[in-house]
């Protein structure tokens, strides 16, 4: 019982962070446009995307529907961050600054995906739904 407490307090959590992060991307759109990668079209629509795929993955956590589906997308999504934005970031930074700030954003989506992974694959096991 108290297992399960400290599961749902914790996936709890992490859908604030993942509204937070989806807010974000809606009221400062220009300044996560640097971001998106100039070899992918549209430009700051991705931001919107990418704010609104956050949103409903935290809704998938808090209202525990499609729980599995939406970690392992989210899970998906931010290691498509790391393998197309931190790294890249990490390896072309001239600046020492900077590129450790692309090592922790690149640390932390890895974390975060990690976490998504790790709920969608307990879905079953902690009274949490598909």
């Amino acid at each position: 019982m108290t297992q399960r407490i400290i599961s749902r307090a914790a996936i709890y959590l992490l859908a604030i962070v993942m509204i937070v992060f989806g807010i974000y991307h809606f009221q400062y759109p220009r300044n996560l446009l640097v971001f998106v990668p100039q070899n992918i079209p549209g430009g700051i629509t991705w931001v919107y995307v990418i704010g609104g795929a956050f949103i409903l993955a935290a809704l998938a956590f808090i209202t525990n529907k499609f729980v599995k589906l939406a970690g392992y997308l989210l899970a998906l999504l931010l290691l498509i961050f790391v393998v197309t934005i931190h790294l890249p970031n990490y390896n072309q930074a001239g600046d020492p600054e900077m590129r450790q700030e692309a090592f922790i954003n690149l640390l932390k989506d890895i974390a975060l995906a990690a976490f998504a992974l790790h709920i969608a694959g307990s879905a079953d096991s902690h009274g949490v739904k598909y």
